[in-house]
């Protein structure tokens, strides 16, 4: 009776979460209701140089987040006047799980299990968030450059970036940033192992004559085409757009 009774409220919760899930995806891709997406900064390496910078953080620093959003929904057909809105919460203590060294299948779900806990243990954001974009900054002159990798993942819509705690760094910060937060809603990647982006969905105007040099950057495909194997970063979200499988993928398109 007992070992029923436990099975039955077990499937009941397992219900319930897929159908959270499936809701909030539904959510994240309604565009003619405003996204609310929150930034919640993370110090990734307890530098005095990285605590400066996150207390010194302001909402307009990711205004262009949200700009760049609303510009490509209404592009893309979208007539809400306000698609998303970003927000910028308190600063949290602790830090997402590490994702595994060796990349198996197996792996990569126990991360995603434990990464998914430790965000539901997190602040919902104020207001409530439908995507939570936990932001990592990281003091250049200790990592030599670099950060580590970033992700996006669609059930549970959490994005995790990590950037440069360089003032030079925060236009491409964003770009990064607003790359995760797309793939919380169901975007892509559109570059393949050589980190090149793929024709055609990898370019914004894979119609133009020549195909390369590319005028703008396919968010999800990361880099703009120079030529046919080279390809260089964006500076700015203004150098960004979605395109047309993108915008399939998250709902801006039927």
């Amino acid at each position: 009776m007992w070992k029923k009774l436990r099975i039955a409220i077990l499937l009941l919760i397992l219900a319930t979460v897929a159908l959270n899930t499936v809701r909030g995806q539904q959510q994240v891709r309604d565009w003619s209701h405003t996204i609310q997406i929150a930034i919640f900064p993370l110090n990734g390496d307890d530098s005095p140089a990285t605590a400066q910078r996150i207390a010194g953080l302001r909402q307009e620093d990711f205004k262009d987040i949200e700009d760049f959003l609303a510009e490509q929904a209404h592009a893309h057909g979208i007539d809400n006047p306000r698609p998303a809105l970003v927000s910028l919460q308190p600063a949290l203590d602790t830090l997402p799980p590490a994702p595994p060294r060796q990349h198996g299948m197996l792996d990569a779900i126990i991360w995603s299990l434990k990464l998914r806990y430790w965000a539901w243990r997190q602040p919902a954001g104020s207001p409530s968030a439908h995507i939570r974009a936990f932001v990592i900054f990281h003091d250049s002159e200790r990592t030599g450059g670099r950060v580590p990798d970033s992700h996006g993942l669609s059930k549970g819509r959490i994005a995790i970036s990590n950037v440069h705690v360089a003032r030079n760094m925060q236009y491409t910060n964003r770009v990064v940033i607003a790359h995760e937060i797309l793939h919380t809603m169901g975007a892509t990647d559109k570059y393949g192992p050589d980190l090149l982006p793929r024709f055609p969905e990898g370019y914004a105007e894979p119609e133009a004559h020549p195909p390369t040099p590319q005028r703008f950057c396919e968010i999800m495909a990361g880099r703009t085409p120079v030529s046919g194997h080279e390809a260089r970063m964006p500076e700015s979200l203004s150098e960004c757009v979605i395109g047309r499988e993108t915008a399939r993928e998250i709902g801006m398109q039927p």
